[in-house]
């Protein structure tokens, strides 16, 4: 009993505590590799605790079962490599015991198989991985393509091979109406072929092979053109155009297509050999002298390559004359008629021009003594102006509009004064009379005028409205007027019976005055009025109940017709 229980802690402690794989996880893999190109082998074993790896081996499985030993690596001794394998693998790291992997630096088709890693581990025993390599060979593909010749019968136009591991797959890219066959041998050849029928018009189109292997990211293309041989079309043309005696370099060409282009040609006259004095240069048939009438003729021209042959005619006909020398007159004669009439067409609009700016001119001058005219006008009207507001306001350049009313008040009670301040009516009385009396003095302005309002006038004229001042020059202009006209009668007209004694009128019947009273009485105001008054104090005295003008040094006395006394 005592003996079966230590067996199985032994067994317990031998499961439990030896290593495992890193890589390969699984114990049987498969790997996938490339001829010609480095395949790895992944070995790596992980001890655990006190364990150790004492030594790695590399097995290859041969088909018979056995194994072929490939190299060996001891912890302490090294490592060695084994029969044909020696020098074509190696351990990866420099530390086989730690990481095992085994590198085939140049993989061949001979080394897919089997492979088995052998790992001997102290004091646990020994653990192995298996790994399967396959080996694939890319595809060497190879295009010979077929030259062919129009009219030919159905063919191959061409052929595809590859060879690799696994066998390749083939297939044409064209727009070639055709058919492909393929063919598989052993060793993994493959082979392909491209049938048609050939026409020249298939001549250079493309006819690419693909090439699909696993081991390719995608098809390998093999460019190619079909090549379709046909005879030349031989075609003749003249560079001189128009053949006559005397032309010189006249030559003809010969143009021919075909595939591949003709190099032998062949020239001829129809009836006879050519002209002497002619020389064939490739194509081209040239006169090394000038034309004759005799090298009139059908001449021909033979082409070959190695499809075949190509012929063509052209017939030649040599003129006594040039028809182009006509021509070249007739195009002179119209060179010099569309000449002469541009130079017509530019004097008629340089003409034009002229007279247009002759017109422009004359008209603005027309327009710029019109303008003075104007001008002119313009400044007299303005000084008869100025020379009718000096003569009939003020003599005072410094007069505002707005005291015009005034100053013709003024200027007509001046002319007033002076008419009944002539001797000739001197023993003349007013017509006026009644409240007014004389003053005590007269007040001047700096003129030597009377002044005919007090010193608030700014302020009244200020406060006056354009209607209130019409108001006041139209009753001035009415009172002087009659008193102007109460002074001609006077003088001339017969005597009322209603007048007082000396012809003069009563005090009490005297109508201005009570004009003025009725005036003061309608104002709001009452400056009117007061103007009114102002002046006529200024400017007359009361004299044995009659008012009379006052004298002044700059008082002009006017005839009661208007004439200057």
């Amino acid at each position: 009993m005592q003996c079966v229980r230590s067996l199985t802690l032994l067994l317990l402690l031998v499961v439990e505590v030896h290593g495992d794989f890193v890589e390969p996880p699984q114990p049987h893999t498969a790997l996938r590799s490339l001829a010609e190109s480095q395949t790895r082998l992944p070995c790596h074993y992980q001890p655990v605790g006190g364990e150790k790896v004492v030594q790695v081996t590399w097995y290859k499985e041969l088909a018979d079962g056995s194994k072929d030993q490939i190299i060996t690596a001891h912890f302490s001794e090294g490592h060695t490599e084994f029969g044909r394998y020696s020098g074509r693998v190696k351990f990866e790291s420099s530390s086989p015991t730690e990481n095992s992997a085994l590198l085939i630096p140049n993989t061949e088709e001979s080394d897919e198989g089997s492979y088995i890693c052998h790992i001997s581990a102290f004091p646990y025993g020994n653990f192995e991985r298996h790994i399967t390599v396959t080996v694939w060979i890319l595809p060497i593909s190879t295009l010979d393509p077929v030259i062919l010749k129009e009219g030919e019968s159905y063919r191959v136009a061409a052929s595809c091979r590859a060879v690799g591991r696994p066998p390749p797959r083939l297939s044409w890219d064209t727009d070639l109406p055709g058919q492909s066959q393929n063919r598989t041998s052993e060793g993994g050849s493959v082979s392909s072929y491209f049938s048609l029928h050939p026409l020249r018009s298939m001549n250079g189109k493309k006819l690419d092979c693909l090439v699909w292997h696993p081991g390719l990211n995608g098809p390998r293309r093999i460019s190619n053109l079909l090549e379709v041989q046909y005879p030349p079309d031989a075609t003749i043309t003249s560079v001189s155009g128009d053949w006559f005696a005397g032309l010189e370099n006249a030559e003809l060409v010969c143009d021919s297509g075909g595939n591949p282009k003709p190099q032998d040609f062949t020239w001829t006259r129809r009836g006879g050999a050519l002209p002497d004095g002619v020389s064939v240069i490739g194509g081209k048939l040239v006169f090394g002298r000038t034309l004759r009438l005799n090298d009139s003729g059908v001449y021909e021209c033979l082409a070959k390559n190695i499809a075949g042959a190509g012929k063509a005619e052209y017939s030649v006909t040599i003129a006594e004359s040039s028809r182009s020398t006509g021509f070249v007159k007739d195009e002179n004669f119209l060179l010099i008629v569309l000449g002469s009439s541009a130079a017509a067409l530019v004097l008629v609009l340089i003409l034009v021009v002229l007279l247009v700016n002759r017109h422009h001119r004359n008209r603005n001058r027309k327009l710029e003594r019109q303008l003075t005219e104007k001008t002119d006008e313009i400044n007299s009207f303005s000084r008869q102006n100025s020379f009718r507001r000096l003569n009939s306001v003020s003599s005072d350049p410094r007069a505002k509009p707005e005291d015009y009313a005034l100053l013709r008040v003024d200027s007509r009670m001046k002319n007033s004064q002076m008419s009944l301040e002539r001797p000739t009516y001197k023993g003349s009385q007013s017509t006026l009379g009644g409240k007014w009396s004389p003053p005590g003095g007269v007040e001047l302005d700096e003129l030597g005028r009377p002044v005919i309002w007090h010193e608030g006038r700014e302020s009244l004229r200020q406060t006056e409205t354009d209607g209130e001042k019409e108001e006041r020059r139209r009753r001035v202009e009415s009172f002087l007027k009659s008193s102007n006209m109460s002074l001609v009668q006077q003088e001339e007209g017969p005597r009322d019976p209603d007048l007082g004694e000396g012809g003069s009128p009563r005090v009490e019947d005297w109508a201005p005055t009570q004009s003025v009273e009725e005036e003061r009485e309608d104002d709001d105001d009452g400056s009117s009025s007061y103007q009114i008054s102002e002046a006529l104090t200024n400017h007359f005295y009361l004299s044995n109940g009659f008012l009379r003008p006052r004298q002044h040094s700059n008082a002009i006395l006017l005839h009661p017709k208007g004439q200057i006394i």
